[in-house]
């Protein structure tokens, strides 16, 4: 068995191999045509004076814009920096890397191209305005890693004002991928999701996302503890009473929740959950191993913290939690938004969908629920891998049949067209890297001196 002094190097080894290859490799996206060209001949087709036809065509009919450009497939990753991963306010520049990084994911797990965009702003009027002023050019907004409570302002004023989806994936994607977990775990332990009692941990927008998705698929509102960094939520919550234009949601919480008037900290919260939802601050030790006991048996926990989850799931699985899941690839049951975004994406450009509802996320979750029993689901095996790209147009074609359900998409395409359509699209965007890879365009990774 392996030692806590060898798993905690484990643990670290990611950042030690990302300050070496990230200078090495400059960043991870770089722009590249999608169009042949033989030669210089062929911009008279591709710009002047062929371009000047489809740009006419346009203006005459705008929709057309999506079937002479790449905005159908393309969409902006919108960050201030002030909420970025478990590091808090860096800033954009700082930032930059991690929207580079989701990037990558968007186009090698979805097939969808993102632009990272980092703005050089903190007031989020100028955000939506700038994001507004982007409508042109894009089929959809991603946003990420902006802080709370803006980052809920932000994201309505967006859906209620453009025509293309906007999605901030710290609430929606997260709240996805969460209750896809949950879906499997309890069948795991052989427990109901209207009969069991959740801790949350955490009451930031994943948290506060992650509550409206879970009651709205069977848990009773009236059976979370939530706890925030002032204690939990309950009605006597004065400081959140006095702000609850500000915090509307967090106002909700602290009414609909927590029957029993629950008051202290996160040990009270755990105490007696069956499920332990936490979306805090870096750890290992926001958590504590002896707060775990007091769960009720067959606990789940979900330490979802970046980089480091709120408590290791080694000491976790020790004072007896039976499932453990966290936000990273190098331990069991990632719960991990890379999950979910690739395909709901994929299902809303593929229908040319107005907006991403959460009757969308909850189908798209309950998808990746259904392809994780398929595969067989035990104790570390809660959810898809991002090795399993195959559950990515699964989700797409979920999320589209929703959207068309709904009435929110412009395009009429069935299931199956769906789910071909971005089968083609994933594998095309995976073979181009090793396409790359193998032409030595994309140089190997260094050795270690």
């Amino acid at each position: 068995m392996t030692s806590k002094d060898d798993r905690l190097a484990k643990a670290t080894q990611p950042a030690t191999d990302a300050l070496r290859l990230h200078p090495f490799y400059r960043g991870k996206m770089q722009m590249m045509p999608k169009c042949p060209i033989r030669g210089l001949h062929d911009f008279a087709v591709w710009y002047t004076p062929g371009v000047a036809a489809p740009c006419k065509a346009i203006q005459v009919e705008p929709m057309l814009v999506y079937e002479h450009t790449n905005k159908a497939n393309s969409i902006a990753i919108i960050t201030d920096g002030t909420r970025v991963l478990g590091l808090g306010d860096i800033g954009p520049a700082a930032g930059l890397p991690v929207m580079e990084g989701k990037a990558l994911l968007f186009k090698y797990l979805g097939g969808v191209d993102a632009v990272p965009i980092c703005l050089g702003t903190k007031d989020p009027a100028e955000i939506i305005r700038t994001v507004t002023l982007l409508e042109p050019t894009f089929g959809g907004i991603n946003l990420e890693d902006i802080a709370q409570p803006k980052c809920f302002r932000i994201l309505e004023a967006l859906r209620t004002t453009l025509h293309i989806p906007v999605w901030h994936d710290d609430q929606q994607g997260t709240a996805t991928v969460v209750l896809a977990g949950l879906i499997d775990a309890l069948k795991v332990v052989g427990k109901q999701m209207g009969a069991i009692k959740i801790a949350m941990i955490g009451m930031g927008a994943a948290n506060v996302a992650t509550y409206r998705i879970l009651t709205k698929s069977g848990v009773d509102p009236a059976a979370i503890v939530a706890c925030d960094g002032r204690g939990t939520l309950h009605r006597g919550r004065t400081d959140l009473e006095e702000r609850h234009a500000e915090y509307p949601d967090k106002w909700r919480v602290c009414q609909e929740s927590n029957a029993e008037r629950i008051r202290g900290g996160i040990a009270d919260a755990v105490r007696g959950a069956d499920v332990c939802v936490a979306f805090s601050a870096s750890g290992p030790d926001v958590i504590k191993p002896e707060w775990i006991r007091t769960m009720a048996p067959h606990a789940i926990v979900f330490a979802c913290a970046n980089p480091v989850p709120e408590i290791w799931p080694w000491d976790a699985h020790e004072a007896g939690a039976h499932i453990v899941a966290t936000g990273r690839s190098d331990f069991p049951n990632q719960i991990n938004n890379a999950l979910g975004f690739p395909g709901i994406f994929r299902g809303a450009l593929d229908v040319r969908a107005a907006t991403i509802t959460d009757e969308m996320a909850v189908a798209a979750a309950c998808e990746i629920a259904r392809y994780a029993e398929e595969r067989g689901i035990d104790e570390s095996h809660i959810a898809p891998t991002m090795d399993d790209w195959e559950v990515v147009p699964r989700v797409a074609a979920a999320t589209a049949m929703q959207a068309q359900q709904q009435g929110v998409a412009a395009l009429s395409m069935t299931a199956e067209q769906v789910y071909e359509g971005a089968t083609t699209t994933i594998q095309q965007a995976r073979e181009s890297v090793r396409v790359l890879m193998n032409q030595g365009l994309i140089p190997p990774v260094p050795l270690v001196n």
